[in-house]
């Protein structure tokens, strides 16, 4: 085997190895706000949605 090949496959799994801690540390975070504006968007979707019963 070459050393690209070598290469290659250490850093696959470097960056499953990353993409697994990334997910760990930002499992719950939660960061999503609801403001007005979503507020009135889902108010808006439930009445055409009642229109198309």
């Amino acid at each position: 085997m070459g050393f690209e090949i070598i290469l290659v496959y250490v850093l696959m799994i470097l960056s499953s190895i990353a993409c697994v801690v990334y997910g760990i540390i930002n499992w719950n975070k939660g960061a999503d706000v609801v403001t007005e504006e979503d507020k009135h968007w889902v108010e808006e979707e439930k009445k055409i949605e009642q229109e198309f019963e």
